[in-house]
Parts: C-alpha cells; structure tokens; sequence
C-alpha cells in the first residue's frame, strides 16, 4: 500500500472533505481527531490504514499520531487542518487569547510537521497548512485569529525552504467557509446573502473547495509548488467588483 497522507482535524469541515475526497481517488488517508468516535467510524468508512486520536495541544500525542501512521514506508502527506475562528475587538481580546490561538494554530502546525518530517522526507511527502484570507485583508475584530494565521503562513514558508527538496510545504488561505465554526458568522439568509457579495463570486465556500486546492498541493500535479499561500476565496484577497 503507498504510504499514508495523515490529516489532523479529519472530523468536519475542511479536514474531513478532504479526507474523503483523498479516500475517492484511491489515496490511502490517515485521520487524527480529538473526537474519539468520529474518527474511528471515518476510518472505518474510507477504509483507512488506521487513525489516531490527538489533542493537538500535546506534542507527544502529536509524535504518537504521526509514528501510528507510518509503518516504515514514510508519510506521502500532512494536511494540518486543525483551526479556530475567535473574533474578538482589540479591547476584549486578553494576552491569553492571543497565547491560545497561536498555541492551536501555528504551534500545534510546527509539532505536527517536526514529528513527521523524517517519515515526509523518506516518502518525498507533502505539507498543506491552513490560513485565512484575513490575514492579507486585515478586517476589524480579527487581530487574535488573524496573527496567529499570519504565523502559520510565515511558518509555512521557513519550512518550504528548511525541508526542501524532499517535502514541499504550501499553505491554503480561505474565506468564510460554511464549516461548523464558520455558523455563527453566517446567521441568517440576508446575512450570508451580505457576506456572499463581498466575493467576485458571489457565495460562500463550501468545505470541498477548500479541500480540493488542498488535495491538488498534496499531490503530483504540484511537484513544482512550495512556499506559497494560496487564496481559495472567491476573490476576496484581490478583486473588488462592482455591487
């Protein structure tokens, strides 16, 4: 069997489109989760090698996951795919809010890839980390969730530059995306109708979007691609359109 792609945050969202997208086109897949059940009944269905449960919080949970996942033949890829959405006003936002997004998000990202490492570089493997478009556009009440996407870009590049030749690290920077954290934002229809005309094309992202730039980073077609971040956003990093 080729090695494993493991992807932590496999369980909703963005890291389970992916995970079954992967799983459709043959592509054994690795699902690490904090939800014990989900990732064991995901596992099951896409008749995964094996899956882990982690709290990416602890770094020797993380080094568990990744050495489950690799029987020897290394790991073909890594999807971090573990996020939050805190949004908060400068004046309401604590040191520890700042602390804990950058902990979950770029942390937990660097863990997850110093674990693997020596099994991406046996398989020649790939890394896919997650941004928000927030990070370029700078919107108000972002500041806590934004500088700690703005971490995982630029650690997304050191990487790119430490791992290569053999890994190739790249990093997806989405809009809203209709997610479970995503939910409060959208509220209503005249909300999500609002936030849809701030895209050139005018709707909110879907899971499988964002999960199939993902998966094209993670594999062959984009041999010749690190060190980028990639707008999957509708637009809304770069056009402005009438409306």
């Amino acid at each position: 069997m080729p090695a494993p792609i493991v992807i932590f945050g496999a369980t909703g969202g963005i890291g389970e489109a992916l995970a079954r997208r992967l799983a459709a086109t043959g592509r054994p897949v690795f699902p690490v989760s904090r939800d014990a059940g989900a990732v064991a009944a995901l596992a099951g269905e896409l008749d995964a090698p094996g899956h882990a449960v982690c709290d990416v919080l602890e770094p020797d949970q993380i080094e568990a996951a990744v050495a489950a996942a690799d029987d020897g033949d290394g790991i073909a890829g890594l999807a971090y795919c573990v996020g939050s959405i805190v949004l908060k006003p400068l004046r309401s936002a604590t040191a520890e809010d700042y602390l804990a997004e950058y902990r979950l998000n770029t942390i937990g990202a660097a863990m997850a890839v110093k674990a693997a490492r020596q099994a991406l570089k046996r398989a020649r493997g790939a890394v896919v980390l997650f941004s928000t478009v927030a990070v370029s556009q700078g919107f108000a009440n972002h500041s806590v969730i934004a500088s700690a996407k703005g971490g995982v870009e630029a650690l997304g590049r050191s990487l790119a530059a430490e791992l290569a030749p053999d890994v190739r690290v790249n990093v997806v920077a989405p809009s809203l995306t209709r997610t479970k954290i995503a939910g409060p934002l959208l509220g209503g229809r005249q909300v999500e109708e609002s936030i849809s005309r701030m895209h050139a094309l005018p709707r909110i992202g879907e899971p499988d979007d964002v999960a199939a730039a993902a998966a094209l980073l993670l594999g062959d077609d984009a041999a010749w691609i690190t060190g980028q971040v990639l707008g999957v956003d509708g637009g809304r990093s770069t056009l402005r359109t009438p409306g």
